[in-house]
């Protein structure tokens, strides 16, 4: 049973724009370890690091609907990527909380974008 569904668009011109303007804090306020280092070891990192942010919000959506809910974090919500292997969750903290609340046991979660926007779908299953 499907129990949140996110989607997400994010510009990835807004997001060298943050780069530029705030660079190593602005990582370090959204993102990961894990994060950062995948997007930066990558041709384009903006338009990785703004897949995942749209990946963070679409989680977010999905989690939605309790009080708990609102006070979910940039970082309790980490996108990892393995070569060879669908983009995956990894929800820490608060995220998880509120997914063991809703008996999530299994998420989906899909990644795309063009040269100016980045997005994504994040679907929680529970059985």
């Amino acid at each position: 049973m499907i129990v949140g569904v996110g989607f997400d668009l994010v510009e990835i011109e807004r997001v060298e724009r943050l780069l530029h303007g705030k660079g190593d804090r602005v990582l370090a306020r959204l993102f990961l370890d894990r994060e950062v280092a995948y997007a930066t070891a990558r041709a384009r990192p903006a338009m990785h690091l703004a897949a995942r942010l749209a990946a963070k919000e679409a989680a977010f959506k999905a989690l939605a609907g309790s009080e708990s809910a609102r006070l979910i974090g940039w970082k309790d919500i980490e996108v990892i990527s393995r070569p060879g292997h669908a983009p995956e969750l990894v929800l820490h903290g608060r995220a998880r909380q509120r997914a063991d609340v809703l008996r999530v046991t299994r998420h989906w979660l899909t990644l795309t974008h063009t040269d100016t926007t980045a997005g994504a779908v994040c679907v929680l299953e529970a059985e």
